[in-house]
């Protein structure tokens, strides 16, 4: 079953409200991170995108250990369970501004869908080589729901 197209304005709409729907004293269900933290956390799948230089790309073996065993996790319609591994880079450990936070990656959802499926088809990622619209789609939309599901919303 495919996942919803974040790349329309409705679905992205519905994730933008989701998150409308947390404040800065919303507690997780499982994990470690508070809501502030895990609105850094979302945004850091942007950042590989929008701000490429604030991580280095992964290169060599670990480059190669991505596309073959985490690529597909990450891209298949599958959802992730509470407690799934996090990439170091996604690690938030720091206390957030909850705003400011929210403010961020509504921002990084609405320019993506502006952009467009079509711009991201072909697209090489920060750790995962080309991928195609909807291995993007998969990629952005679950792990959202994943973390918005996490703070019941």
């Amino acid at each position: 079953m495919a996942l919803p197209d974040i790349f329309t304005k409705e679905v992205s709409e519905g994730i933008i409200d989701r998150i409308n729907k947390l404040d800065n004293t919303t507690a997780a269900k499982w994990g470690k991170m508070n809501v502030s933290q895990m609105l850094a956390h979302c945004s850091v799948t942007y950042e590989y995108i929008f701000d490429e230089a604030k991580y280095p790309k992964p290169k060599g073996m670990r480059k190669l250990l991505l596309k073959m065993f985490v690529k597909g996790i990450v891209t298949n319609e599958k959802g992730y369970k509470p407690g799934s591994p996090t990439a170091p880079d996604f690690i938030i450990t720091d206390q957030r501004d909850f705003d400011r936070e929210k403010s961020k990656l509504v921002d990084y959802i609405r320019k993506t869908q502006s952009l467009g499926g079509s711009h991201f088809d072909g697209k090489e990622s920060h750790s995962f080589g080309v991928l195609n619209k909807t291995e993007w789609n998969n990629m952005f939309y679950k792990h959202l729901n994943h973390h918005l599901s996490q703070f019941g919303v």
